[in-house]
């Protein structure tokens, strides 16, 4: 307790705040774009800066990128290529 002006008064009890960090970040939020998900989406931009967001999506990508081009056996810049509808280089 503290004594303040001469009150006794008990700290207040304060919640737990869940910090979130730049990869759950960036996950909820590409998930979020992929489903349609304003309400996730808009939730998960609040959880880190815009440059923290922008670093995550960008490791996300990349990071799902050699999955994807590892799984069918291509090149990275092959896959990304065909994903965007491009013609392969």
């Amino acid at each position: 307790m503290f004594r303040m002006f001469g009150k006794s008064r008990k700290p207040e009890r304060r919640e737990p705040v869940r910090q979130h960090n730049i990869f759950e970040a960036a996950a909820t939020y590409v998930a979020a774009c992929a489903d349609d998900d304003q309400e996730a989406l808009d939730e998960a931009v609040g959880w880190v800066s815009p440059e923290a967001m922008s670093f995550g999506v960008r490791e996300l990508a990349c990071r799902a990128l050699i999955a994807l081009a590892r799984e069918r056996d291509e090149s990275p810049q092959a896959v990304a290529r065909s994903l965007m509808g491009l013609p392969v280089a």
